[in-house]
């Protein structure tokens, strides 16, 4: 099986943004974590952030034919992108949705997401923890 793990926006400044928030762990132990995940549950994982929209839709339109399963963490484009939803509909991957912190207790802004609309599953509030649920769900769903 063959995922692919996109960031979006700050992600990057884990450890420095709001560490209250999303913990102290750096984005490079982020990485870390996701990579021994994936290898502890035989999964072929490609690593992505950028803080760029464009970037990310490319870099799911790219995934069409190559991935068996996305998992995202659109970060601040939850709430406003709807070009990230449609280039994940667009692809019909099978496609799991994170967040580090659990945005239906956050500032109201925050509590509504596009990608919900396609994801096969949403899960917040774990920390570093949901990147590796969402790799669990994805092998024994997708």
């Amino acid at each position: 099986m063959k995922v692919l793990v996109i960031n979006g926006p700050n992600i990057n400044m884990l450890g420095i943004r709001e560490p209250d928030v999303y913990g102290a762990q750096n984005f490079k132990a982020l990485e870390e974590f996701i990579k021994t995940s994936a290898n502890e549950l035989g999964i072929s994982v490609s690593l992505f952030q950028s803080n760029h929209e464009g970037e990310i839709v490319d870099v799911i339109q790219a995934a069409y034919g190559v991935y068996d399963g996305i998992v995202i963490n659109p970060a601040a484009y939850t709430h406003t992108s709807v070009a990230i939803l449609d280039a994940l509909k667009a692809v019909a991957i099978p496609t799991v949705e994170v967040h580090i912190s659990d945005i239906s207790k956050r500032e109201k802004f925050r509590q509504f997401s596009y990608v919900s609309m396609v994801a096969k599953k949403t899960i917040c509030g774990h920390g570093f923890d949901g990147y590796k649920m969402a790799l669990e769900y994805l092998k024994d769903n997708a």
